[in-house]
């Protein structure tokens, strides 16, 4: 599993999990009721759980509706399992049979009595299309550059100098982002303007936007009526082209050369990095005057991956050329001219994979983003590079234009992910995109025809989806709340929204309802069904953060959950630590210091705290799967 270590807080302190643990039972007996906040489809599994400090068996819970009309009672389920010291008990509700579209709340009568946050039932599209709406809206405050969306938070451009930048080579950097010395130039300048930031801070890298952007472009292209031009509320078209906007101006293609972050975490002796200061955006082309302490700040360095036609590393290699391919597919109609130079690119960036990587390239320093596989990258790669070719009549002058030469590039690489040492020891997020890759070259082999000779097969690739998903399923069954990754680990939110999209994407391919039920289960975990009763997503249920450590949200928007906020943005969510430290500027949030989640903790620890970057830090990769999530969601596709 990676890990962010954003840094933001130089001086951070670490917190471990069961340093915040309670040690005791509360004086009185406490219960809560733990349930999707945004709602349940009405044709869907629905449950909730209990949770208490005494035994609640015998209990019943009614389902009552916004009026106060019981619709629905039954004994509650059998104990799940114990959450911790204090609350050693969690139960399940289950309430399938209500499919009236309405809002409810769920309501406990038994030893400790305990209700619920209101929710929805309603179809998929009106449950979860706010929450999509949301995402976009995230991505869209996102936007670095002069083409920012004007917002509550966004009022000014940021980084305009970006658009004349120096390149540099890669520093040597310790764990934290430190170099020594000063950084070399390559008289070399480039156009690195636009592209989202990456996280609470203001770097870029192509490693999370290759990620974010492929990951919405299959939205896009797959779910027009939900992401694509058909949407009436969440079009990402324009959103996911802003994002290969970015990754082709990260690519020289005339010179072979891949550019692949933008800016410096950490400062040294002598200079100031992002991670050291804390303002809005629009402040950085002028910060500090011409102080030159802050010279980064004001020209960010750009850093090139390697030498003209040098090797690329196979993990940025494979993602890029993935979401380049995927653009070919979405604006091959629209923008041919556009389309036609994402394909050409995308071609020569997957030519230049290192396909022997002695160490893999991922952002500076290596500690931020310490990726491990690479092989399901370049399974996405090709197999994106298929669609393109088999979409229509490509460009003249590619290297390849037969799509089986990709076809079986992505079956070789597939084989060689799953006989390769990391199979199925992750699910879909960044650091494994095998969840998709799996998926998407699933569909190319049919539509291909099935042909021979590929070193995999349709079946192999459905069995490693479902090896993956079993996984989860037996991590689910050491949870009392039923979630399929371990809560004491970082992108617990993402993995979350992951699952939600394996396990419907596995149900689409076989034609069956396996893991239905699960792609909902998990989706709510995320969602307020856990043991801290918080919605890991701003804006989407009743509680969700308010104090996250990003810099646009804690200085323009509100510190309590009221207008302005970042909607849409999906956090770390609980984790083995929480952190502390302050950079000056910094609002403090909460206002009061107090931790209300603290009492819930046990082997994972939550806190909705600006200086705990561990918890409440969003990041761009980490909210790519929830809108593909709510997307499959809203089309009944469980």
């Amino acid at each position: 599993m990676g890990e962010r270590l954003l840094g933001l807080v130089a001086v951070a302190t670490l917190v471990i999990a069961g340093a915040s643990a309670p040690s005791a039972q509360p004086a009185t007996a406490s219960a809560f009721v733990r349930v999707n906040q945004v709602g349940y489809p009405a044709d869907g599994s629905k449950r909730a759980y209990l949770m208490a400090t005494t035994d609640e068996s015998g209990a019943t819970f009614a389902v009552r509706s916004s009026s106060g009309r019981t619709v629905f009672s039954a004994p509650i389920g059998s104990s799940l399992g114990s959450w911790s010291r204090t609350y050693k008990f969690v139960y399940p509700l289950d309430f399938d049979s209500v499919s009236r579209a309405g809002t409810y709340a769920l309501s406990v009568s038994g030893p400790t009595p305990a209700s619920s946050p209101s929710f929805a039932i309603d179809s998929g599209v009106n449950v979860y299309s706010h929450a999509l709406a949301n995402s976009l809206s995230f991505y869209e405050n996102e936007r670095d550059g002069q083409n920012f969306i004007p917002s509550a938070l966004r009022t000014a451009a940021g980084h305009l100098n970006d658009a004349n930048a120096m390149t540099y080579l890669t520093p040597s950097a310790n764990s934290s982002g430190r170099f020594s010395g000063d950084l070399s130039p390559l008289d070399v300048r480039i156009d690195a303007s636009g592209g989202w930031w990456d996280a609470g801070d203001y770097l870029k890298f192509v490693q999370t936007a290759s990620y974010t952007t492929a990951v919405l472009l299959t939205g896009v292209r797959d779910f027009p009526a939900e992401m694509g031009s058909a949407s009436p509320t969440s079009n990402f078209t324009a959103e996911a082209r802003f994002g290969t906007d970015w990754l082709l101006r990260m690519w020289d293609d005339s010179t072979q050369t891949l550019y692949y972050q933008v800016g410096i975490g950490e400062g040294n002796a002598k200079t100031v990095g992002d991670h050291d200061i804390w303002r809005l955006p629009q402040a950085d082309d002028t910060y500090g005057g011409s102080d030159p302490a802050f010279r980064y700040i004001r020209n960010r360095p750009v850093f090139r991956a390697g030498p003209p036609g040098a090797p690329i590393s196979p993990n940025l290699a494979g993602r890029d050329a993935a979401a380049l391919g995927l653009c070919y597919q979405v604006f091959r109609t629209t923008d041919p001219a556009y389309a036609n130079r994402c394909l050409t690119s995308a071609e020569h960036i997957f030519d230049l994979a290192d396909t022997a990587p002695k160490t893999l390239l991922t952002v500076i320093p290596y500690s931020f983003y310490p990726e491990g596989e690479w092989r399901d990258d370049l399974e996405l790669g090709a197999t994106e590079l298929y669609d393109a070719l088999a979409a229509g009549t490509p460009p003249t002058g590619l290297p390849h234009s037969d799509p089986l030469f990709y076809l079986q590039r992505a079956a070789h690489w597939a084989n060689a992910y799953m006989t390769g040492p990391n199979d199925a020891t992750d699910t879909l997020n960044l650091y494994d995109v095998s969840g998709l890759a799996h998926f998407e070259l699933d569909r190319a082999i049919a539509n291909a025809g099935n042909p021979n000779g590929l070193e995999t097969t349709r079946a192999a690739l459905l069995a490693d989806l479902k090896k993956q998903l079993d996984k989860a399923l037996a991590q689910s069954a050491t949870d009392p709340f039923q979630f399929g990754f371990p809560w004491a680990a970082y992108d617990t939110t993402s993995h979350g929204a992951g699952l939600s999209v394996m396990a419907s994407e596995y149900d689409q391919l076989t034609g069956t309802s396996t893991y239905a039920v699960w792609s909902g289960r998990w989706l709510a975990n995320i969602l307020g069904a856990n043991a801290w009763g918080t919605s890991l997503i701003v804006g989407d249920g009743s509680t969700f953060p308010h104090c996250m450590q990003h810099q646009v949200a804690n200085l323009a928007g509100s510190l309590d959950g009221s207008p302005p906020i970042l909607a849409g943005a999906a956090v770390e969510g609980p984790n083995a630590i929480t952190a502390r430290g302050i950079v000056s500027g910094m609002r403090l949030c909460p206002p009061d210091g107090s931790d209300p989640f603290a009492q819930f903790n046990s082997k994972a620890v939550y806190q909705d705290n600006v200086q705990s970057y561990p918890t409440v830090e969003p990041a761009i990769d980490l909210t790519a799967t929830s809108p593909l999530a709510f997307a499959r969601q809203m089309a009944g596709i469980y």
